[in-house]
């Protein structure tokens, strides 16, 4: 081998992806020629496709569209929505109102998902081990508070009390699916890693952040935070003092 074959290697080596494939007037997504692809293939399904690296049957597509669909917008008292408005008053494009608004999506806000995959996974881990149902979701609840787990994820909504109207439709929806053999219907899931949840969550939740950030631009306004300008924050610290000049 040459110098430049080397260097060729080297080069090609550096980001090494089984993902696409491409060259001049090519393009293959997994092997797929996207010629094909195009008008066959959802955006779902594409999205299965890139992450899992196959694609989905129809019912598989059908249900991550379903459960993509649900997720796409929960209105300005979001904070990621709040922030993607306020950033559009910035002055900032879209992109940049999208990106500060996803970069808040974190274990508080919009990380539900991938902890629920992830306690419902260690319960069925638990139960394969011969651990009963209810010793399985003891031991994995247990596990979530030592781990410093404070609220029980995939349980309750803090907005929609007593009952998030999407759920009761979602769970309606994994049942239909489940009795066509699409998911187990051992719990509600794709069998998506758990931290793939959350950047589905991501996805999904990026329609709602462009619309509000477009919207927001569409109706102007100059540096908006949080709270009209002329209310003022509640003050907790110190009473009025004078500066005291130290020898």
């Amino acid at each position: 081998m040459n110098d430049r074959d080397r260097l060729e290697n080297e080069v090609a080596d550096w980001w090494s992806t089984d993902i696409i494939y491409m060259r001049p007037g090519v393009i293959r997504y997994r092997g797929y020629p996207i010629e094909e692809l195009i008008g066959n293939v959802t955006f779902a399904q594409m999205i299965w496709l890139l992450t899992r690296g196959e694609l989905p049957d129809r019912g598989q597509g059908e249900l991550l569209d379903i459960a993509l669909m649900s997720a796409v917008d929960h209105g300005p008292q979001a904070p990621s929505i709040a922030v993607a408005r306020m950033a559009a008053t910035c002055g900032v494009g879209l992109n940049n109102a999208i990106a500060s608004a996803v970069n808040v999506l974190g274990d508080v806000h919009g990380g539900a998902g991938e902890q629920a995959v992830d306690f419902y996974m260690s319960v069925a881990e638990r139960i394969d081990d011969d651990t009963s149902l209810e010793d399985a979701v003891t031991q994995s609840y247990d596990a979530f508070v030592a781990g410093g787990g404070k609220f029980v994820p995939g349980f309750g909504h803090r907005f929609h009390d007593p009952v998030d109207p999407r759920a009761p439709r979602l769970l309606e929806m994994v049942d239909q699916y489940a009795a066509q053999g699409t998911v187990s219907g051992r719990y509600a899931e794709l069998g998506f890693p758990a931290p793939l949840a959350r950047g589905l969550f991501c996805l999904s939740r990026s329609v709602g952040i462009l619309a509000h950030a477009w919207e927001q631009t569409q109706q102007g306004g100059r540096n908006k935070g949080p709270i009209p300008r002329h209310m003022i924050w509640r003050y907790t610290g110190p009473n009025p003092r004078a500066v005291e000049t130290k020898p």
